[in-house]
């Protein structure tokens, strides 16, 4: 049995399992199921992307091992990256370090700078590799508010006068996951000050670095001078050049923690596809027409979404940055549960989300809406949504008809 095995005793049920299994029973029965569940980008990468990655597979000399830390080509890019976006100058050889997605690296990393029974700190609810990855490694979690306000620091003081042994990592991630919560530079300097005081490290998630919505772009915690003494942080091309699949991210900052992984890494993986990696040095270094395109595709689909669903009786805060929307579920329904919720959606709008207490138990009464499908889907769910919820004695919070 799996559950004799230490680490797997660790890992609750997973809460996404139930709501996937019916989805596939739902679809091998031939139902078209609107998935808005998984954050699966539907696009594709630039073409001039994909040629390199022909051309440079088309080379007899690119099939073999990679080393583990990334191509020289691909760090110098990300540098060049951080310099031009974020004013943060990075020694590609000692501050930066390619990952097989943010994911990998966030788990790798826990395992290198984490002992057993070391407390962590780290949001609820939150990206499930934010906790998973240090309990996995060994550590406790203890929570601490996902939203970037004044609860915030007064928790962080707390945890830390009355924790036993004291936390010694400290995880946040602004787009956020699964809540779009975002922060700002202000913000950051607080981190970098209270980390310093706490000697706490810093693990920054930005893998939604350049989808937002405002004027303003998403900061880096790297900005803030004297960051690079505690914090690392990651970045993905997963949704910023539509890479999911390619599994190419990034680790940058503090160089004892990015030597940590690296010789973590070095143990446990090789590196990326030689092709891939040259063909993600062209999507950095190349035109960046898809950043922009991609934005305005997030946010022609949050603007659908909110409109659309808010006319079907649902309504949902309109996200200021990420692919997702944090949505509390219709006050008539709370009694349900995010999860229940989340089947009877599934079940009779053939419309399929993600519980929010899958992201830890202050996700209940939420559920997270992936933007992932095209507008003319989303406003399909809409309708969809509309007559369950007129089935469950929900009237339209606003005149007219959803779609």
């Amino acid at each position: 049995m799996t559950e004799d095995f230490y680490r797997i005793r660790r890992l609750p049920p997973y809460v996404f399992a139930e709501v996937n299994a019916m989805k596939a029973a739902a679809r091998a029965a031939g139902e078209d199921i609107i998935d808005l569940g998984m954050g699966n980008p539907d696009g594709a990468p630039a073409p001039h992307v994909i040629e390199k990655l022909c051309e440079v597979a088309r080379n007899p000399n690119a099939h073999g091992y990679s080393a583990s830390s990334g191509i020289p080509g691909l760090k110098k890019a990300q540098a060049a990256y951080y310099a031009r976006r974020f004013g943060v100058e990075l020694d590609p050889a000692k501050e930066v370090v390619v990952t097989l997605g943010s994911k990998e690296g966030l788990a790798n990393l826990a395992q290198a700078i984490t002992a057993p029974g070391d407390v962590v700190l780290a949001p609820n609810p939150s990206y499930p590799i934010h906790t998973f990855g240090f309990i996995i490694a060994g550590a406790a979690i203890r929570s601490i508010p996902a939203a970037p306000g004044p609860d915030f620091f007064k928790r962080l003081e707390y945890a830390m006068a009355y924790t036993v042994p004291k936390p010694s990592v400290l995880v946040i991630g602004y787009p956020s996951n699964p809540t779009a919560y975002v922060a700002d530079l202000k913000f950051y300097e607080q981190v970098v000050a209270f980390a310093k005081e706490h000697k706490l490290w810093v693990l920054s998630d930005l893998a939604y670095a350049e989808i937002y919505f405002g004027d303003t772009p998403t900061p880096s915690i790297l900005q803030v001078p004297g960051a690079m003494d505690v914090a690392i942080e990651f970045t993905s091309m997963s949704k910023t050049y539509s890479m999911a699949g390619w599994r190419i991210g990034f680790a940058v900052g503090n160089r004892t923690l990015i030597s940590a992984l690296t010789r973590v890494k070095s143990y446990l993986d090789y590196g990326a596809f030689t092709p891939i990696q040259a063909a993600a040095v062209a999507a950095l270094n190349g035109p960046q027409d898809i950043v922009e395109a991609n934005r305005k595709l997030y946010k022609g689909r949050r603007d659908c979404l909110v409109e659309s669903f808010g006319r079907a009786g649902w309504d949902i805060p309109s996200p200021e940055a990420s692919m997702f929307a944090w949505a509390p579920i219709p006050p008539a329904l709370r009694h349900l549960g995010a999860l229940e919720f989340s089947k009877q959606l599934l079940t009779h709008a053939n419309v399929a989300v993600a519980p929010g207490v899958g992201f830890g138990e202050e996700g209940e009464g939420h559920v997270r809406i992936a933007l992932v499908e095209n507008e003319h889907r989303i406003r399909q769910a809409a309708r969809n949504v509309k007559r369950y919820l007129a089935s469950m004695g929900v009237n339209a919070a606003r005149a007219g008809q959803a779609g």
